[in-house]
């Protein structure tokens, strides 16, 4: 497995400054663009180093894989994607399966609809939807902000446990962040 971390020249931790991390991306992947090089053998081994780069930046901008990937860098297998949902996101883990219910109930009335005259009438009660879904989102954006100061933290102080906790705050505020802005594209249309 490569380290993304070693690959662009960052220390293993969880929290990493978005700007430094895509500045070293560009500039590494300026010095080895495939399209720099027009020998064959030159080109191809630019290409691989370029799509590893891209990788690796891609790994390392999003907290959640960027976690993954430093716990299995760190105890030499990845952790587990599904636990239970924690005490900190449990109340929120109601509010928007409370939410998905009555929408998904409302958007597949309102997807059935052939006569555009009833899907617009319906428009007042998709748009009060969508005003509690943003408001929700708004919620979980605030808990990943809370997170992203987690990560800080923990560059001070090494814990494993810690950043598998942080790991799995991540995924499932990031699942429920998709699942609400499906819901939220799916409602203004």
């Amino acid at each position: 497995m490569t380290d993304a971390f070693a690959l662009l020249e960052f220390p293993r931790q969880p929290w990493l400054e978005p700007d430094a991390l895509k500045q070293a991306f560009l500039d590494r992947s300026t010095a080895t663009h495939p399209d720099k090089f027009t020998d064959p053998n030159d080109k191809e081994s630019a290409q691989a180093r370029f799509s590893e780069l891209n990788l690796a930046h891609d790994t390392l901008r999003d907290p959640k894989r960027r976690l993954q990937h430093l716990l299995t860098l760190e105890r030499g297998h990845k952790p587990e994607e599904v636990h239970d949902i924690l005490p900190e996101t449990a109340d929120l883990f109601l509010e928007v399966g409370q939410l998905l219910k009555p929408i998904d109930t409302f958007l597949a009335e309102r997807e059935a609809q052939t006569s555009p005259l009833l899907k617009a009438q319906s428009y007042p009660q998709a748009l009060e939807w969508l005003g509690k879904t943003n408001t929700l989102l708004s919620r979980i954006q605030q808990e990943l902000h809370a997170l992203e100061a987690g990560a800080r933290e923990l560059n001070a102080r090494w814990d494993c446990d810690a950043i598998e906790k942080l790991f799995h705050q991540y995924s499932y505020l990031q699942k429920w962040q998709a699942q609400l802005n499906d819901r939220a594209v799916r409602l203004g249309l």
